[in-house]
């Protein structure tokens, strides 16, 4: 018999002869379908015949083909859960959403497919990628296995699921206007505005997991590092900049001298940009995260260490447009689970999906790009960032929207250097590739202000050093060949939590049920395992760094060890210096 549903239409399905007990149970299942299906949705539906059968392979749910929907019968006469789960209800609304994805053509929609996870591909003119990277964290894997299958997955909980709307809130959006239904109705209590991310810790006691509200964040800045003649690096880096305004503040420009709590959105292969292996790079063998630092590490990294400035360029966006690139960054955050490439998947391609997929008017603006300098360019000729703010360096300095690289004030420290010190490198930057044993013999000469300059030029030195070390263990982390593969996977948790970057957030809810957008309760549990991973950190970081250092080649050990023993000997010297310069 036909099901009703709640405005009293009949959906166009019909029970194929079976018992009589397998027919009531049909019988009462599509009026619990027909209560939940919405009459826009009922009106699209043809005329079907459901089969209630006992030779569907143990694990399909159901099948369609064509007017035709087969159950199984062990399914069907199951009576619904006390917790409320129907499984019975939920397998037959997943065929219907395949009728009526046969009809509709929602896998085929674009849109769909920028919000479901087969992302364009930068350099194949508008292909799409055959995969889905956006693994973690998912109701259903099998909604994975294609577009069709992730619109019946997603329909099935768009109908049932109350929390939808907050867990996947972009697609929950995406169905309402275009099925004319809000779906299930929502839960009691409203969606968070504050969208999760995990942030390094400070090391203060405060946790890597942390909310961000939309309504302080006053603009979205597109972050470029600049070139360098290494090979991975030369047409610069690009990043994402969150002007978060302090909680004291209202939003406003002034935001902009919030340093503190500015944010930057950085796709990385988990190692380095810049020194990973060019092989590797190449061939995708390193996973692709997405990032969530604090502005002042990243200026840190890249103009202390790296040597690089950084240009801070505005995005033109409106206030629901930053609001949609922050909800589908920590969509990102917490599912996804990428391949870096370095010609086809780097972090230029994925700033530009990101963009492509967050915001629908970017998405016919032709941004493709897979150089970080080319999607530079390519937002300036199309009038999608203000690039005016760098027109003054002076000006851009003084309000953020570029950081010089520090090359100019160690080169200025080594000139002072040199003039006492016939030092055997031409500038700094040259003078900081030198291995440190042919640095040492030059700490011990200089005098009061030489040692003084050479010092901070040492401990610029010694940055590099722990940065390519923890690149080298993590390299070797990710090796799957290693010999010492089982001992070190434990190490290589270890590592994560105590660099406070735990690169894939959803390990934080593992084996915790649940979808999407972390909710109220799983974020309990996330910031709670989350502090009892930092505490981790500052008990035992002495123990975990001899670990890690032990595993590094012997040349990188070698270096870095001889780099910290210089920081000693250049310090004890400069002590001494400073005594006999105040001595009477």
């Amino acid at each position: 018999m036909p099901g009703a549903n709640a405005n009293g239409a009949a959906l166009p399905v019909t029970v194929a002869p079976v018992d009589n007990a397998a027919h009531a149970a049909a019988a009462a299942l599509l009026q619990r379908a027909g209560a939940t299906l919405p009459a826009a949705l009922n009106a699209q539906l043809p005329p079907l015949r459901l089969h209630i059968v006992d030779t569907l392979p143990a694990h399909v749910q159901g099948r369609q083909r064509g007017l035709d929907i087969q159950l199984p019968r062990h399914l069907v006469i199951a009576p619904p859960g006390d917790d409320g789960a129907d499984p019975a209800l939920a397998a037959l609304v997943h065929e219907l959403a395949h009728v009526l994805d046969g009809r509709l053509g929602l896998s085929r929609e674009p849109r769909l497919l920028d919000l479901a996870g087969w992302q364009v591909r930068p350099r194949r003119f508008g292909l799409r990628n055959a995969d889905n990277p956006l693994r973690d964290r998912s109701p259903d894997p099998y909604e994975l296995h294609s577009p069709a299958e992730f619109v019946a997955v997603n329909l099935e909980h768009f109908l049932l699921d109350p929390h939808y709307r907050c867990r996947r809130p972009a697609l929950h959006r995406h169905f309402t206007a275009r099925l004319g239904s809000e779906g299930a109705d929502p839960p009691a209590q409203p969606c968070a505005d504050a969208l999760p991310f995990v942030s390094p810790g400070d090391g203060a006691g405060r946790s890597p997991l942390e909310s961000l509200d939309p309504a302080r964040v006053h603009a979205v800045e597109y972050l470029f590092a600049e070139p360098t003649r290494a090979p991975m690096s030369r047409w610069g880096h690009s990043m994402l900049r969150l002007v978060v305004c302090a909680p004291e503040r209202v939003a406003g420009p002034d935001c902009r001298f919030d340093l503190d709590h500015h944010r930057v959105l950085s796709f990385r292969a988990f190692v380095d940009d810049v020194q990973i292996s060019s092989w590797r790079g190449l061939t995708g063998r390193y996973p692709s995260r997405l990032f969530v630092l604090p502005l002042s590490q990243v200026v840190e990294e890249y103009t202390r260490v790296e040597l690089r400035g950084l240009r801070s360029v505005p995005l033109k966006l409106q206030p629901a447009d930053i609001a949609a690139l922050l909800e589908r960054a920590s969509q990102l955050h917490w599912t996804y689970d990428g391949r870096y490439s370095f010609l086809g998947n780097n972090c230029a391609s994925e700033t530009f999906k990101l963009l492509h997929d967050a915001v629908p008017r970017l998405a016919s603006a032709r941004l493709a790009a897979i150089t970080p300098n080319g999607l530079l360019r390519k937002l300036e000729r199309r009038g999608i960032v203000d690039a005016s703010v760098l027109t003054d360096m002076e000006t851009a300095v003084r309000l953020g929207y570029h950081f010089p690289a520090a090359d100019a004030h160690y080169d200025a420290l080594f000139d002072v250097a040199a003039a006492a010190l016939a030092l055997p490198a031409p500038d700094a930057r040259g003078w900081l590739e030198l291995e440190a044993a042919v640095r040492a013999p030059w700490l011990q000469r200089g005098d009061l202000r030489a040692t003084a300059a050479l010092l901070v030029l040492e401990e610029a030195a010694l940055r590099r050093a722990e940065v390519r070390a923890r690149d080298a263990l993590k390299r070797r982390l990710l090796r799957a060949d290693d010999a010492h593969a089982v001992a070190t996977r434990g190490l290589a948790e270890d590592v994560l939590a105590a660099e406070g970057l735990l690169v894939r957030p959803a390990v934080l809810l593992a084996h915790v049920p649940g979808y999407g957008l972390p909710q109220p309760d799983e974020l309990a549990i996330a910031g709670e395992r989350a502090r009892v991973l930092d505490g981790a950190r500052l008990d035992h970081s002495s123990d975990l760094r001899a670990r890690a250092e032990a595993m590094l080649p012997p040349t990188v050990a070698g270096e870095l060890a001889a780099t910290r023993a210089n920081v000693t000997l250049v310090a004890a010297r400069l002590r001494r210096l400073s005594a006999d310069d105040v001595a009477p």
